[in-house]
């Protein structure tokens, strides 16, 4: 039997950020792959 798309969502687990394993607040949708401390990083890191 087919779940639904929502049951499907509902049981994803929470996105990690792919640097330093932290949960993301985002939705499982979402494009962004690290948290804000390591995105800012990278930021500081290209200046």
């Amino acid at each position: 039997m087919m779940m639904s798309s929502v049951e499907f969502f509902r049981s994803l687990p929470p996105k990690q950020c792919t640097k330093c394993g932290n949960v993301l607040n985002e939705m499982h949708e979402s494009y962004v792959q690290q948290c804000e401390e390591c995105s800012e990083e990278l930021v500081t890191a290209r200046k």
